[in-house]
């Protein structure tokens, strides 16, 4: 699968006087060592080399600077979009896609590594982690060219988000330079997410004819009908009219 990979030194660089990429890369240094308990706002404060008050007015939780790293990839990965997949099939822009993203991701992976089971255990926290990565994979997909605000965008978003955190955890474990397992699982998870959605895809267009007749109900307008045109060549007995609702 072809792909362009994301230099980790150069795309996620931010300027060193940058206040929240110290705040957001303090946290994933002590993350690296620390469990996620053990680590105190004063401690990230001191390790990113900023008041106290300085960090509060960057963010108000560390599951916020955790949302601040999906925006640094988010930026990362946008920055290096192309024209060059543009034409390709959707599976291979959205290879492309994840995997410039772990490559955007990779600083990061020791940490990332403590913190996701924590996270997992979380029902509230992974909620809010969800909602943050909808608005990621929305511009995601908008960026390899993916509809995303008609009627099934909204599927494509979170089966986006949901695939991503499937290849995410063979990745957390797959020490490889080539990232053959992680690809390989990204190659599996595509094909499900492909056939899950063109079912979907089918489904959705066989039953426009049933949504518009059910929002002209529930307006409280009755369809419009339509007479068609007697034949004159109806069987002799056949005095009923046919009708054809205008759906």
């Amino acid at each position: 699968m072809a792909r362009k990979p994301v230099s980790p030194t150069s795309e996620t660089a931010a300027p060193p006087s940058d206040p929240r990429k110290r705040a957001i890369e303090a946290l994933m240094r002590l993350s690296a060592d620390r469990a996620w308990s053990e680590i105190e706002l004063g401690d990230i404060a001191t390790e990113a080399g900023l008041p106290l008050s300085g960090l509060r007015s960057l963010f108000p939780s560390k599951l916020a600077m955790l949302g601040g790293l999906t925006r640094l990839v988010d930026d990362a990965v946008l920055a290096s979009s192309s024209d060059d997949l543009a034409g390709e099939p959707i599976r291979e822009r959205l290879f492309d896609l994840v995997m410039r993203r772990l490559d955007a991701l990779a600083p990061y992976k020791a940490a990332l590594r403590r913190i996701m089971p924590v996270i997992r255990r979380d029902p509230l926290t992974l909620a809010a982690l969800n909602r943050g990565a909808v608005n990621s994979w929305r511009y995601m997909l908008a960026s390899a060219g993916i509809p995303t605000e008609d009627a099934l965008g909204g599927l494509r978003v979170q089966g986006a988000v949901l695939l991503m955190a499937r290849v995410g955890e063979t990745w957390l474990g797959d020490d490889e330079p080539e990232l053959s397992r992680t690809m390989a699982r990204l190659d599996r998870e595509l094909k499900t997410a492909g056939a899950i959605m063109a079912r979907i895809e089918d489904v959705h267009r066989l039953t426009a004819p049933l949504r518009g007749l059910a929002r002209a109900l529930c307006s409280g307008k009755r369809p419009h009908i339509r007479r068609r045109e007697r034949s004159d060549e109806r069987p002799r007995g056949g005095d009923a009219e046919d009708y054809v609702p205008a759906i």
